[in-house]
Formats: C-alpha cells, structure tokens, sequence
C-alpha cells in the first residue's frame, strides 16, 4: 500500500490508473470501513481510502481534538484489505489557505435532522467531501465513492451533491455493519465506558420498536408514537435528539399510508457523553 500525504503526490499515484474506487474516513477505523474497501475493490483499477479529520464539520464545542486517531492500526487494516493507495493529508495539505469556498447543500435536506442539531454540519461534510473528490477523480473519466448507510443524511446530501454538479462519479452505498447485539459499528462507540456499552444496543431497539408500531398502528399517530419513542428512551438515562420516522427520498415526515411508501427511521441520541446516531430502512 503506497502512502501519500500531499495531492500532488496522490495525483502523480493514480495518474496512469482510469477508474479510481474510493472510500472517504476519518480513521479509527473499524470493521464498516473495511466493508467498503472490500467492496470497492471490484469496483475500479485502484482502490484508494483517505483518512482525515476534517475540522470543518465540527462544531467549537464538538470533539475535534479528541476524535480517536489511530495511525498504526488504521494502516495495518487498510494494508490487510488490500488497499493499494492511502492519502492521508495534513490539514495544511488540504486547507493551505482558509478554505472560504465551501459547498453549502439545500436547507430542506441538510437543515433538517443532524442538521438541526449540528448547524453547519454538512457544509462541513460538502466542502471536504468535494475538495477529496477533486483530489482523487481530476483527469479521471469515472470513479466510484462508496459511503455507509450508517450517515444515512450525509449518504443523500453527498449522492446529490454529485448528480447537481454532474461529477463522473458513481456513488455506492454500503449497510451499516452491527455488532452481535445489534450495535451499530461506530468510531465513536470507543468512547463508551463497559455499562454504557451494554446499553448502547437500546438505541437500535427503539428505532425498530418504533418503525414497527409506525407500519401497525399507522402514520397518522406517528406524531404520539415519536413522542413515546422518546420518552422511553429517556427513562432510561439517554438524551435523545430525535426518533423519527421519515420518507427514504427526501427524508420528510410521510403522509398517507405507510404501506405504500419506502420509509427510513432514524435516531441521535447521548448516552453520557457520546452521542450516538443509527437509522433501520422499514
């Protein structure tokens, strides 16, 4: 695996290659990330991950500084999947200059949600995810970009960002990978001390539990039924954002029959200080 830290470098690496596969991280990587690079290998003539904490996307109150960084073993996992190219920029390689052009995505789609409680957030996500993309596709013909369901906001923000601005670039969307009892796999779920761990799993419970009653009871108590959804998290010691159910192409709240429409439920929520986010498509 070659290791490249500056684009000029990254371009002079894929220059004789005409369909990069690409997988976008910021390290600390676990066994989703590698799903990625598995799939992306079949997908073009090099398979290429980034690694990079992107400063943009994170609130001053967030955990930038903190965000788990883990070098060795991030390379080691990348090496034993067969990655052939890895960019790992320094924020003066990406950013040399205060990067004042950003991507800013519409309000009804990247306002809402995480949007809502991260202001900002996806213009954040936009602007690296473009800047990357520029870095690893200029001069190429196609590509293909492969991203987790897990973000299922940013997975729609990024599939439109490129079909708007026309980019050669085929999105592919990976599922979310779970640990044994349901848990979604998550750099952040390091954070988590051993009892929070255990209680992690209730977050996918409820979403299930609350797509299920959704599709039984209806959509037109779908309003009491987030609430409950809500509280009942709560009572148990979590600090939910939201619950909600919303439709899988715009991610508003459905209207008339549930059975008619494909739906997604998505959740966020704190647990201690770890906020969790996790989705199921029902």
């Amino acid at each position: 695996m070659k290791i490249v830290h500056t684009i000029p470098v990254l371009r002079a690496a894929l220059a004789l290659f005409q369909h990069p596969a690409f997988v976008a991280t910021m390290g600390n990587l676990h066994d989703g990330h590698i799903a990625l690079v598995n799939r992306a290998k079949p997908l073009g003539d090099v398979t290429v991950a980034s690694i990079f904490v992107n400063r943009l996307q994170f609130a001053p109150h967030e955990d930038f500084d903190t965000y788990p960084r883990t070098w060795e073993a991030d390379c080691d996992k990348l090496q034993a999947a067969g990655c052939d190219v890895l960019f790992a920029p320094r924020e003066t390689d990406l950013y040399p200059e205060p990067q004042t052009y950003k991507v800013h995505p519409p309000a009804e789609l990247a306002d809402i949600l995480e949007g809502h409680f991260r202001p900002g957030f996806f213009i954040g996500v936009s602007t690296v995810v473009m800047k990357l993309f520029s870095c690893v596709f200029a001069g190429k013909s196609e590509g293909t970009a492969l991203f987790g369901k897990k973000d299922y906001q940013q997975l729609m923000i990024i599939r439109r960002m490129v079909q708007q601005f026309a980019l050669p670039i085929t999105i592919v969307p990976g599922e979310t990978l779970r640990a044994a009892d349901g848990l979604a796999l998550s750099s952040r779920n390091g954070y988590l001390n051993v009892q929070e761990r255990a209680e992690a799993v209730h977050l996918s419970l409820a979403l299930k539990a609350l797509g299920e009653a959704a599709r039984a009871q209806g959509l037109d108590k779908l309003d009491a039924l987030e609430a409950q959804a809500m509280q009942a998290l709560t009572a148990r010691g979590w600090a939910p954002d939201y619950l909600t159910v919303r439709r899988r192409a715009d991610l508003l709240p459905p209207v008339g029959s549930a059975a008619a429409q494909a739906l997604v439920v998505l959740g966020a929520a704190r647990l201690g200080t770890t906020r969790l986010i996790d989705n199921l498509e029902i």
